[in-house]
């Protein structure tokens, strides 16, 4: 929807001020009198035959550019729109950090199989459907550790959810205030003022609640998932020991509203997950939604500031607001030529005058417009636009330029390795000399002219780069194999005109080394036949004694490799307990 139609504004408070453009004008007019000296000293009705009618009609004419300049100025402020343009929506990003109980009592079996398995599908879960928003994870027993920083990545995060056993954990215990207080450190370190933290346990403590309160203050969000029920089981201490654990909801209710969050039993689906609110980030920031645009009003407010401009510039001395309307005029007039000039314009910097040229010349080195390309690239004082001026000097069949501006490329930057391939490359090709009784080709125009057309030169770059359609500066990275450009030289068919008639014994040994050539390839053809066929025929046909006697020993060795997902987990976690240990910590 545009047009006069679809015309409102969007700040239309603005518009009470057009109320006060009456008191401007009776404003305007009675200072007008006042300042007449005249009206002291002559009658009124002798006023309109003794000053001079040029003065007032001076007096409105500015009363009216004075309120056409208010009204303008309201207008704009108003926000006038009469359009729709695309518009990226916007979705919100809440972090959410995880703290899992990893203690003993995580392989309780009151939630079948054990509360460790259910815990491990809940996130699995979690991470699966949840909207938006990075995500972290923490395990804690007597402290806590990061399984996982915040990430935008949630599948990420999932790979370590067969990992997490108690048996990772240094040292057994249950202290979800460590977690919590893990969890605000995380969301720190990452940057974040807001978001919510979702601890996973099954009881609370007066520690826990202190915890929960401070990062409430801090801006922090804290839920509580339980896990286990009410009635309880016995379980087995990572010490041997044997203790009773039981799910305790007053506790972890009182902690949820301590930590300003929600509190939800584990269930079955995903409605526990619902109730805490953690499947979709909410408001704390926002982020761009790729893919996604909405739309909205345009302000087109800025329509109505180029004629109050106008209008300002005849508030100066008498003259000089024509003169300044004269100025402005010129100015495009003087500019357009300078816009494409290699040292730069009032408008533009040297360096984007020439990053606008250098792409020109590489759009049109592409199509195939190397003269085009060439009058881009001339002029451009670096390194690449001297080389890929050669480029197109050469592959136009003139040499001698190419040469040359391959010697200023190499004088600005003397490692090219490109500069100096391709002018090994150009340098060469002036050197072969014409095939005999060719009288074209003595010509050394005719010469250039046939090079440029039938061979391919210029290009030192890789060829998988020059099929991809890159730009003819963009260099190759280091370490990858340069390729010169090709050497120009005669036809195929000009080479099969200037060979020379084969003998008898000649022509048997050609024919000798075909049909041999023939032989490797039927060979070739017979063994990729064979690879094709399924790995056990192939092995059972092909496997000597001594072979599968190593394949053997090779399956021994890695069935004596442990099986251990946690490992890198226990490891980690062990690290940074003692690396607390060392420092004095918790």
């Amino acid at each position: 929807m545009s047009g006069i139609d679809a015309l409102h504004f969007l700040r239309p408070a603005w518009l009470w001020a057009m109320l006060a453009l009456p008191l401007i004008a009776w404003l305007w007019w009675q200072r007008a009198r006042r300042e007449n000296v005249w009206r002291a000293s002559v009658d009124a009705h002798l006023l309109p035959h003794l000053l001079e009618p040029a003065s007032n009609v001076r007096t409105r004419g500015t009363l009216i550019a004075v309120l056409l300049a208010c009204a303008l100025a309201i207008l704009a402020l108003a926000g006038p729109a009469w359009k729709q343009v695309a518009q990226p929506a916007w979705q919100s990003r809440t972090p959410l950090v995880v703290a899992l109980d990893l203690s003993s009592a995580s392989l309780a079996a009151d939630l079948p199989p054990s509360r460790l398995l259910q815990a491990r599908a809940k996130l699995a879960t979690l991470l699966r459907e949840r909207a938006g928003g990075q995500v972290g994870l923490l395990a804690f027993a007597d402290d806590a550790y990061a399984v996982a920083p915040l990430t935008d990545d949630a599948a990420n995060v999932a790979l370590f959810l067969d990992s997490l056993a108690p048996d990772v954990m240094p040292i057994d215990g249950h202290r979800p205030d460590r977690a919590i207080s893990r969890a605000v450190d995380l969301m720190r370190q990452a940057g974040f003022d807001h978001g919510d933290i979702l601890v996973l346990t099954d009881h609370g403590d007066a520690a826990a609640n202190a915890a929960a309160m401070q990062a409430a203050r801090q801006g922090m969000r804290v839920s509580v998932l339980g896990l286990g029920t009410e009635a309880g089981t016995v379980v087995q201490q990572v010490g041997g020991g044997i203790s009773r654990v039981s799910l305790d909801p007053a506790s972890l209710q009182s902690l949820a509203s301590a930590g300003g969050g929600r509190y939800a039993t584990l269930s079955v689906d995903d409605a526990d997950l619902r109730a805490l609110g953690v499947l979709s980030a909410q408001a704390a920031g926002a982020t761009s939604t790729q893919g996604r645009a909405g739309r909205s009003w345009e302000d087109a407010g800025y329509w109505l500031i180029p004629p109050l401009m106008l209008i300002a510039v005849f508030a100066f001395r008498r003259g000089a607001g024509v003169a300044a309307v004269l100025v402005v005029l010129c100015l495009p007039m003087g500019f357009v030529h300078a816009q494409s000039a290699p040292q730069g314009t009032l408008w533009r910097r040297a360096d984007q005058v020439a990053a606008q040229r250098m792409g020109q010349g590489d759009t049109a080195y592409r199509a195939g417009k190397f003269d085009a390309a060439a009058s881009a690239y001339d002029g451009i004082p670096n390194a690449d636009a001297h080389y890929n001026l050669g480029n197109a000097l050469a592959k136009q069949g003139r040499y001698e330029d190419a040469i040359a501006a391959y010697d200023r490329a190499l004088r600005a930057q003397p490692n090219m390795e490109d500069a100096i391939a391709n002018r090994k490359a150009v340098a060469a090709a002036m050197k072969r000399k014409p095939p005999s009784g060719d009288s074209k080709r003595n010509d050394p125009r005719a010469q250039g002219k046939q090079d440029g057309q039938q061979q391919q030169t210029g290009q030192s770059q890789p060829q998988s780069q020059q099929q991809a359609g890159q730009s003819p500066s963009q260099q190759p990275r280091p370490g990858q194999q340069k390729q010169p450009a090709p050497q120009p030289g005669p036809s195929p068919q000009q080479a099969q005109a200037n060979a020379k008639p084969q003998t008898p014994k000649e022509a048997q040994a050609q024919q000798a080394a075909d049909a041999a050539q023939r032989e490797r390839m039927q060979r070739a053809l017979a063994q990729g036949r064979q690879d094709k066929q399924t790995p056990g025929q192939a092995q059972a046909r092909a496997e000597t004694p001594q072979e599968r006697e190593r394949r053997l020993a090779n399956d021994a060795w890695l069935r004596r490799v442990p099986d251990d997902p946690g490992g890198l987990l226990r490891a980690k976690f062990r690290l940074e307990y003692e690396r607390r240990q060392l420092e004095g910590g918790e």
